[in-house]
């Protein structure tokens, strides 16, 4: 199994006490090396800008990649560029789009991305939420554009909707995009009446769900996922519905995330020859981060 990463995601500094700060990186990095030391580590490359156009407008790209910052710049009260911003950026959606050829060129089954900055908050034309470009967005495009695939489908059991990953795929009905998330929460979207063109479904948990409310309702959503055949499935992994996780207030465990993990392999085992490409977005324990992407990377090696 592949693991993206690049040293370059440690450079973007969001400033001292931000949740999303460099230390979540090398405490998921650290982890998976101690607890899969044969995992074959991959060095992300650059996304190039005809891949962030497939996604992006270009006047984010310009904000992210020619503002030269001399320290910390704020676009948003959340979301922050610094001198090593860009370059993680584009080693974050460069992991992305690597993995997604690495998969359907069979080299490997399933690959991971441990990079930052996250991906699922930025939009076509905005940064947002700790996110500057949409990583996982940024996949999908490659395996429409790049490999012709018909049928995509995004997972995304992060505690926030990922609300700039349901903006751009909205009206595509290549992609499915499944989101379980808290409800109330930033961004204040994903209702299960956002449904897009049919391709869009929502599962709203309230506060102080746990375990058993996480599984129904991913167990409610299976079907549709496995009636859309997807081609490739991918996955944007955050982990700060933990309990221990400090920006939200969802009781899960690491052993859910493992659970769901293994739900989706077996669905990618019956309709996607096993391919699967997960990224990382948020998580901001860092105990509970390690332990949940341990969890997630046992289940998708099976």
């Amino acid at each position: 199994m592949h693991v993206y990463t690049h040293p370059a995601c440690l450079g973007h500094d969001t400033g001292d006490g931000h949740a999303e700060r460099p230390a979540r990186l090398v405490t998921v990095i650290r982890a998976l090396e101690a607890a899969h030391p044969d995992l074959d580590w991959q060095q992300a490359p650059r996304a190039t800008r005809g891949q962030l156009l497939r996604v992006h407008a270009e006047a984010l790209l310009e904000t992210v990649l020619e503002t030269v910052p001399t320290g910390l710049l704020h676009l948003d009260p959340d979301t922050v560029l610094s001198p090593g911003s860009a370059e993680a950026a584009l080693r974050a959606a460069g992991a992305a789009v690597a993995a997604v050829d690495a998969v359907l060129a069979g080299r490997t089954q399933r690959a991971f991305c441990a990079v930052r900055p996250p991906g699922h908050h930025a939009t076509a034309d905005r940064a947002m939420g700790f996110c500057l470009f949409n990583n996982v967005a940024v996949a999908a495009r490659q395996a429409i554009d790049r490999h012709a695939l018909e049928r995509v489908a995004i997972v995304d059991f992060d505690v926030h909707h990922g609300n700039g990953t349901q903006a751009i795929f909205e009206q595509e009905p290549r992609v499915l995009y499944a989101s379980s998330h808290q409800w109330p929460l930033y961004p204040e979207s994903g209702a299960r009446s956002e449904t897009g063109c049919g391709n869009i479904f929502n599962m709203p948990l309230p506060t102080g769900s746990g375990s058993t409310e996480f599984r129904s309702a991913w167990q409610a959503m299976f079907p549709a996922l496995a009636s859309f055949k997807p081609q490739l499935l991918l996955i944007s992994a955050g982990f700060d519905g933990h309990r221990r996780d400090p920006l939200a207030g969802l009781l899960l465990e690491a052993e859910d995330y493992a659970w769901i993990t293994r739900e989706l392999v077996s669905i990618a085992n019956r309709h996607s020859d096993g391919r699967i490409v997960s990224t990382l977005e948020g998580g901001y324990d860092l105990t509970a981060l390690a332990e949940s992407c341990v969890a997630h990377v046992d289940a998708l090696r099976g």
